[in-house]
C-alpha cells in the first residue's frame, strides 16, 4: 500500500500571469508515453507483478521505493498545470461568452471537461495509455527498459523547458531533471549489477548536464541528485545494495529513510465560469450545519 501526505515533494512559486498554451506542453510531461503517468505505472506494475522478492529483494526494493516517488512526481506535475491555467478567463455574465478567451488556447480540452485543471493526457489531448506500461516479468529486460523510460523522459522534460520560461513549469522541470536522473543512475546501477556492465558510463543520455538548467541548480546543490528516498518508514531499506558509492559527478550516494520535506498543496480557487466546484458560501454555510446537526452539535 502507498502512504500519502498532503504535501508535494516541492513548493511550487505562485504564478503572476495564466500560461495555458505552456500549459499544455506540460500536459506531455504528465500524459505522454514518457510522461509521469508512464513511469507511475510502468514500475507499479513490475513491483505488484515482481517473482522472488525474497531472493531479490534489493531490486523489489528498488522498483518498490521509486513507484511510490513516482506517484508524487505525477500530483507535481499536475498541481503544476492547474496552477498555470487558472485565471485564462474570467467569471461573467454567461451570455457574454466569460470563457470566449479559451478557443485560441492549445488544448480546450482543459476548458471544456477538466474546469481548468490537469488531466492524463498528451499536449494534444490524446489520453494516456494503459498500452505505454511494461512489464515483461524478465527483471533484466524490465530494468533496461526503465532506464530507457527515465532517459524518454528526461529528454521531453528537457525540450519542454526550452519551450517556456514560465516559473512554475521550470521550478517543476528542474526538479525532476535532478530526480530523473536519480532514478536513471540507480536502475543504470542495477543493471551493472546483475550484468557487470557498467551502463553508467553512457550518462547523461541526453548528454547535456543537469547544470545547465538553472532551477536545477538549487537541488543539486541540496544533494538532491545523490538521495535516494524509501518513501517508507521501515521497509525497502535494501536498495541500499544497489545505491550505494560515489556519484558520478562526486559526493556520497545516500539512501533516505522516509520522504523529502515537501512543500504546500496548492488551494485551487473557484472558478464560477466553469461552474467549479459549484458550491456557494451559502450552500456551505448550509452544509455545515447539517453536519453539526448529524453530529449532535447543534
Amino acid at each position: 500500500m502507498i502512504k500519502r501526505m498532503n504535501k508535494l515533494q516541492i513548493a511550487l512559486p505562485t504564478p503572476t500571469n495564466p500560461d495555458a498554451n505552456a500549459a499544455a506542453a506540460v500536459q506531455a510531461l504528465l500524459g505522454g508515453r514518457f510522461g509521469e503517468m508512464s513511469t507511475l505505472n510502468n514500475y507499479m506494475y513490475q513491483s505488484f507483478n515482481f517473482r522472488k522478492k525474497g531472493k531479490l529483494k534489493p531490486f523489489y526494493d528498488l522498483v518498490a521505493s521509486i513507484t511510490a516517488e513516482e506517484f508524487g512526481h505525477v500530483e507535481l506535475v499536475s498541481n503544476t498545470i492547474n496552477l498555470m491555467i487558472y485565471g485564462t478567463t474570467e467569471a461573467g455574465n454567461v451570455n457574454d461568452t466569460p470563457m470566449a478567451a479559451a478557443t485560441d488556447k492549445r488544448n480546450t480540452e482543459h476548458f471544456i471537461s477538466t474546469a481548468q485543471t490537469s488531466f492524463p493526457f498528451d499536449s494534444m489531448g490524446k489520453s494516456w495509455s494503459g498500452d505505454y506500461v511494461f512489464s515483461s516479468g524478465n527483471l533484466l529486460l524490465d530494468l533496461l527498459h526503465n532506464f530507457f523510460l527515465e532517459c524518454g523522459a528526461r529528454t521531453h522534460k528537457m525540450r519542454v523547458y526550452e519551450m517556456t520560461s514560465n516559473p512554475v513549469a521550470r521550478e517543476m522541470i528542474g526538479y525532476l531533471l535532478v530526480r530523473g536522473g536519480v532514478h536513471v543512475l540507480a536502475y543504470a546501477k542495477a543493471i551493472e549489477m546483475v550484468t557487470g556492465v557498467d551502463v553508467k558510463k553512457m550518462l547523461p543520455v541526453p548528454s547535456l548536464d543537469n547544470a545547465a538548467f538553472e532551477t536545477t541548480r538549487k537541488f543539486e546543490a541540496e544533494g538532491s541528485h545523490r538521495k535516494l528516498y524509501t518513501f517508507s518508514d521501515d521497509d525497502y531499506r535494501d536498495i541500499a545494495y544497489i545505491w550505494s558509492g560515489q556519484h558520478p559527478s562526486g559526493g556520497p550516494l545516500e539512501v533516505v529513510i522516509g520522504a523529502p520535506e515537501g512543500g504546500p498543496i496548492p488551494d485551487l480557487r473557484s472558478v464560477p465560469e466553469e461552474f467549479a466546484p459549484g458550491i456557494s458560501q451559502e450552500d456551505f454555510m448550509e452544509i455545515a450545519k447539517r453536519l453539526q446537526k448529524n453530529a449532535g452539535i447543534i
